[in-house]
């Protein structure tokens, strides 16, 4: 029998660099050798577990070394790996767990608790590890790896299911755009769960032989401490995560000399933050994808990212996008259309919802993103917004990540969401939250003073509410759901 899929690779891994550093995390260091021994014996307690080609196997845990080898040993068995989001309640994850059929859950033991058949809590996950013979399991790329549940906006989220396959062509992506070297040492800093942590980060390092730094959570002092101590030459963040590390008071003196290059993906980023970036040396990446597409669709290479500054460049080396008008045209330069997406990254569909897989595919097989994007002459793709946050003001489309980015020079500003909310007169207007830096005063009537000069008159949120938070998704993305749900305050 042969594995071709992702769970041979810690043996390959193993045998082409056994002494090279895998994980750190916190003091604790793992070779390439030592890694393939824990997932062997993991693999083989799987099995004896019950484990068999095409179970699911479930993680739940803030990121831990213990989350990787469940990934590669379930793999191992031709297992379908389900990482959950330690952010959601107890009812949200039972659904997931239902949902997926997973047969064996292990889980940090402060996580909500949830059964599955088989339940392994990290506390008695040394002693599962006893059983050292590595079984040995056929599996091919067309094969099912892991089931990603997207954050869904209504009713329960959908479980993307991501082949061996597309996990693999994802990593030729980024070998090809970031040059991904074999002395990398990656910052894994956002969760494990999020598909741009562990598809965009720790398998191309993995499958190179780098180092991957992991995180157990997001913070801006710790992040600063490791890349200097471990000469981090990597990482992935979301527009939140970077505008922290900007704002920060350590910013100016911060030992960044290690870095290489950084990524950022998961929505429109401000031009204002990237600048930040670029005057300090550092070459700032931003790519556009989604889980469905493994994630990687289309990537600015560092060498271009001061000519493209806001691009999220082009279509990735083996996949086709396009931007396309509602009858499925393709749009003019300059002119918003729907992203779709074609390539061996992309998703079969999703896990036990026939349904909802027709509905994603279209005109032979491309993918659709529900993202707006405009395609500039030279053929860069620039995310507009998502189709659903996109609202109609007096009968002008108002795309809030162009309204954002403005709010955001706002040399007083920390965060910004924009919704649309409903208008007797205009049918929809803006609705800006806003989060001020520590120690600035900031007055809901300064916002619309600001943008006079920037935005036309229509793209002004007329309600500006100033929080000291904005709710956000588990990989720090922030949640407009909620936002939108609030009351209007009096005008």
């Amino acid at each position: 029998m042969h594995n071709a899929g992702l769970g041979s690779w810690p043996a390959r891994r193993a045998a082409m660099s056994p002494g090279r550093t895998a994980l750190i995390f916190g003091e604790q260091r793992i070779t390439y050798a030592a890694l393939h021994q824990r997932i062997a014996r993991l693999a083989a307690a799987l099995r004896s577990s019950g484990v068999r080609r095409g179970d699911r196997v479930a993680y739940l845990g803030p990121n831990h070394p213990a989350f990787v080898e469940t990934m590669f040993a379930t793999w191992a068995l031709g297992g379908v790996f389900v990482p959950l989001n330690f952010r959601l309640t107890a009812p949200e994850l039972a659904y997931q767990l239902e949902h997926s059929g997973a047969s064996v859950l292990i889980h940090d033991p402060a996580m909500p608790a949830v059964e599955a058949p088989v339940t392994v809590s990290l506390l008695g996950y040394a002693a599962f590890l006893e059983n050292p013979i590595f079984p040995d399991e056929a599996v091919g790329l067309d094969d099912a790896a892991c089931i990603l549940y997207t954050s869904g906006t209504t009713g329960h989220p959908k479980g993307a299911v991501l082949t061996h396959g597309n996990l693999v062509w994802n990593s030729y992506h980024l070998l090809i755009c970031v040059d991904v070297a074999s002395d990398e040492v990656t910052l894994v800093s956002a969760p494990l769960f999020h598909v741009a942590a562990l598809d965009q980060c720790l398998l191309p390092t993995f499958l190179k032989g780098g180092t991957s730094v992991i995180m157990p959570g997001w913070d801006v002092d710790g992040c600063f401490d490791l890349i200097a101590r471990h000469r981090v030459t990597w990482m992935f963040g979301v527009s939140t995560m970077y505008a922290g590390l900007s704002q920060s008071p350590r910013w100016a003196d911060a030992d960044l000399s290690s870095v290489r290059s950084l990524m950022t993906g998961g929505a429109a980023v401000p031009e204002a933050l990237i600048r930040r970036y670029q005057e300090r040396g550092l070459a700032f990446c931003q790519g556009y994808g989604m889980t469905e597409t493994a994630p990687g669709a289309t990537f600015l290479e560092a060498r271009e990212s001061r000519e493209h500054v806001g691009s999220a460049g082009l279509p990735v080396f083996f996949a086709d996008v396009r931007c396309v008008r509602p009858d499925l045209t393709d749009a003019e330069p300059g002119e918003p259309g729907e992203v779709l997406v074609r390539g061996p990254n992309v998703t079969p569909g999703y896990w036990n919802d026939p349904q909802a897989t027709a509905a994603a595919f279209v005109d032979g097989g491309w993918f659709r993103s529900g993202d707006l994007a405009v395609v500039d002459a030279d053929g860069h793709f620039h995310i507009v917004d998502r189709t659903k946050d996109m609202y109609i003001s007096g009968g002008e489309n108002v795309y809030p990540a162009e309204v954002e980015a403005a709010i955001f020079e706002h040399p007083g500003v920390a965060e910004v969401a924009v919704v649309g909310v409903p208008d007797p007169k205009w049918g929809e207007v803006g609705r800006a939250f806003v989060v001020p830096l520590d120690g600035v005063d900031l007055k809901p009537g300064d916002v619309p003073v600001f943008l006079r000069e920037r935005l036309a008159k229509y793209k002004i949120p007329v309600y500006v509410d100033v929080v000291a938070e904005l709710p956000k998704t588990g990989s720090n993305k922030v949640r407009k759901g909620p936002l939108r749900a609030l009351p209007l305050p009096s005008r």
